[in-house]
């Protein structure tokens, strides 16, 4: 069986700083919620203090072993996208592990390719947070 078509990813940028929050904080996961502001921006959080929801999405693993997790509403209107996540200066105002740093995530996107998205729709649904507790 092939490998899933790549959902998400991080630039070098983001790689590094997952890896120093990791150092400091554990195993961390991502959160992305469809939520407005910065509600917006992937939230990174320490594993297992965020209850992911039971229709949220697991759009792929991160920088090793990290979840990256999507709201279902949020996946509806980007899943034909694959998503890039970024860092930049400045604060959110949300409790994401980086925002002491004086930095952010972001996420940049672009469409799926017509044969990325060919093969999207043949390859079975991505697994969902229904019976788990925590990222």
């Amino acid at each position: 069986m092939a490998a899933r078509v790549t959902r998400v990813e991080l630039t070098g940028a983001a790689e590094e700083l997952v890896r120093d929050l990791t150092r400091r904080h554990g195993p961390v996961m991502f959160h992305q919620s469809g939520g407005c502001c910065d509600g917006s921006a992937p939230m990174c959080y320490p594993r297992g203090e965020f209850r992911v929801g039971g229709s949220d999405v697991l759009l792929g693993r991160v920088a090793g072993d990290t979840p990256f997790w999507m709201s279902a509403d949020q996946y509806a209107r980007w899943r034909h996208t694959r998503l890039t996540v970024d860092v930049v200066p400045g604060r959110g105002g949300g409790f994401s592990l980086e925002a002491p740093d004086g930095v952010r995530f972001l996420l940049r996107s672009r469409l799926l390719t017509a044969e990325e998205r060919q093969r999207v729709d043949a390859e079975p649904p991505l697994p969902t947070g229904a019976g788990r507790e925590t990222g």
